[in-house]
């Protein structure tokens, strides 16, 4: 290690060298640096898609870093079952669910909150296998290019510049230093310049790997939003049909209810202050929060379906 450090050192000191004095070194031919450049954008394309990826998937910043906190307490524990991801759609669908069996089955709202809080967990569900598809067909098969392919790339390249520096301070002391020594620095050039122009000629030949993996993801995503589309259209059939129902259902009469009535009937229970205040619903205002459910429902259903 110590011989490596070393010549890490010598490298950096002979192409400081470079730039201060302003001479140029050996050249690689044009389409060389061409590969090389197209290495480089792949490269960064690569650690930059890893990480737009799961933004799109895990958008909320604060949920991700949760998710990654407990998804790290697990390994240590050794559980190899990770933590889901907490889907916007499920805590809706949940909070939906909660309201609309507390609000009871004699509640039109209620009922038009269950279908949708189930609906809205239909949503979760397929926004779990999103995720999954696209991290099995899509994120890792970019990190193992990345962590493979890319890195040995990198490796061959960097091999090379080491010994480009080192043939080229050789090449500067011809008649100082034994001739034998010049010989065997082209020829260690000459072998990583090939070694890494082959690995990049491989990889650059097989990026239709790269275009399946991209099908892929689309393909992930094509199947999410059909999948939800016909969800929201369900949903949406339902909520139609209750607020037809609802409107069709003939008005209550409001009949007030005296408090000199409710302390003579103490034990009529349906007529305390509780079922007074029931009273004041009127099937009006029942349609009204259905009609406002149904039309969230038709703008995301037309947003997923576009």
């Amino acid at each position: 290690s110590s011989v490596t450090s070393a010549f890490k050192y010598f490298h950096k000191l002979e192409l400081l060298s470079e730039k201060i004095s302003g001479a140029e070194g050996t050249k690689l031919d044009e389409d060389f640096m061409e590969m090389e450049r197209k290495i480089e954008v792949t490269n960064k394309s690569v650690l930059d898609l890893l990480s737009k990826t799961t933004e799109y998937l895990q958008p909320n910043p604060a949920s991700r870093a949760k998710l990654n906190m407990l998804n790290t307490v697990s390994k240590i524990r050794g559980q190899v079952k990770t933590t889901g991801y907490p889907q916007t759609e499920g805590l809706l669908g949940d909070c939906m669910l909660r309201y609309g069996h507390e609000l009871g089955e004699d509640s039109v709202f209620g009922c038009a909150l269950v279908d949708m809080g189930e609906a809205m967990r239909q949503m979760a569900d397929v926004k779990d296998s999103l995720d999954i598809n696209v991290k099995q067909n899509f994120i890792d098969p970019l990190q193992n290019l990345q962590d493979k392919d890319l890195k040995e790339i990198t490796h061959h390249l960097k091999k090379l510049e080491g010994r480009r520096l080192d043939f080229d301070y050789k090449k500067k002391r011809q008649g100082k230093i034994p001739d034998e020594e010049i010989r065997q620095a082209v020829e260690k050039f000459e072998e990583s310049r090939e070694l890494a122009e082959r690995s990049m000629f491989n990889f650059l030949e097989n990026d239709v790997e790269q275009v399946s993996q991209l099908s892929a993801l689309i393909e992930a995503a094509l199947e999410y939003h059909r999948q939800s589309c016909e969800i929201l259209e369900e949903l949406s059939r339902k909520l139609q049909k209750r607020v037809s129902a609802t409107s069709s259902r003939p008005k209550r009469e409001f009949k007030p209810k005296s408090i000199r009535s409710s302390i003579e009937a103490p034990d009529n229970s349906q007529h305390n202050g509780l079922s007074y205040s029931s009273s004041l619903k009127s099937t009006g205002s029942r349609c009204c929060v259905c009609l406002m459910l149904l039309s969230s429902m038709k703008i995301m259903t037309k947003y997923r379906c576009q």
